[in-house]
C-alpha cells in the first residue's frame, strides 16, 4: 500500500501594499515619502521619473513646456509598471535627466516590489486608473509661498535651474496647474497631513492609520 504524503499548501507571495502620496510641488510630499520608505523598507515609485522624453524638441524650447500638466507624464507606462509591481513583478524603470528634459537612452533601473510600494508625485491622486491601485493614500497640504521657496531650493540644487526660471515657471504653470489638477485630487486621499507640521508627527499619523486599517502590524 502506498502511503500518500500530506497535502502541502503552497505559500503564495504576499501582495504588496500600495501607498499613494500627493501634494503640490514643494509641499513636502517627497520628504514624507522618503522617510516612510525608510521606516517601512518600502520600494519608492516617483512619478517624476516618467516625464515624457523631449529629445525631439530643440534644447532651448524644452524648458518652456508645461511640466505640471497631467499630459507631461507618460501615464500609461507608469500605471502599467505599478500594476506589475502590485502583482509582484520586477520592472525596468526609465531614468530621466532633469537638466536636459530627456530620458537616458538605453539605461533603466531594475525595481522589484517590497512589502510596501510608495507612489509619490504631484499628480499621484489625479489619474482615475491609479486610484483603485492604492491601499491607502495621503495628501500633503502646504501654502503656496512655502511650496515656492522649497521648489527654488530643490531645483537650483538638484536640477541646475536658476531662481528666476523657477519663479517664472511657478507663476506660469505650477500654480495654475495645481489649482486645476493637484488641489482637487485631495478628495481622493484617505488622510490629509500638513506639510508645515513636524515630519515625525506626519509620519506618526500615517503609521497610525495604517495600523488602524490592518495594513501594518
Amino acid at each position: 500500500m502506498t502511503i500518500q504524503e500530506p497535502h502541502r499548501q503552497l505559500s503564495l507571495p504576499q501582495k504588496p501594499i500600495i501607498l499613494g502620496i500627493a501634494g503640490c510641488s514643494g509641499s513636502g510630499k517627497t520628504t514624507l515619502a522618503r522617510e516612510l520608505a525608510s521606516q517601512l523598507e518600502a520600494t519608492i515609485f516617483p512619478l517624476d521619473l516618467y516625464y515624457c522624453d523631449l529629445s525631439h524638441l530643440p534644447p532651448e524650447s524644452r524648458s518652456e513646456q508645461n511640466f505640471d500638466h497631467p499630459d507631461s507624464l507618460e501615464s500609461k507606462l507608469f500605471i502599467e509598471h505599478l500594476r506589475r509591481l502590485a502583482e509582484g513583478h520586477t520592472i525596468q524603470r526609465p531614468i530621466y535627466d532633469f537638466s536636459h528634459h530627456t530620458r537616458v537612452v538605453g539605461t533603466f533601473d531594475s525595481v522589484a516590489p517590497s512589502r510596501f510600494v510608495i507612489v509619490e508625485g504631484i499628480l499621484a491622486l489625479h489619474y482615475p486608473d491609479l486610484i483603485p491601485l492604492y491601499d491607502f493614500s495621503v495628501y500633503v497640504n502646504a501654502p503656496n509661498e512655502i511650496c515656492l521657496n522649497r521648489r527654488i531650493y530643490r531645483d537650483m540644487r538638484e536640477r541646475g535651474r536658476t531662481e528666476e526660471s523657477v519663479r517664472a515657471q511657478f507663476e506660469a504653470t505650477a500654480r495654475p496647474m495645481a489649482e486645476l489638477y493637484v488641489l482637487p485630487s485631495q478628495t481622493h486621499a484617505n488622510l490629509i497631513v500638513e506639510g508645515t507640521d513636524n515630519l515625525d508627527w506626519s509620519i506618526e499619523q500615517v503609521l497610525r492609520e495604517l495600523r488602524n486599517r490592518g495594513l501594518l502590524k
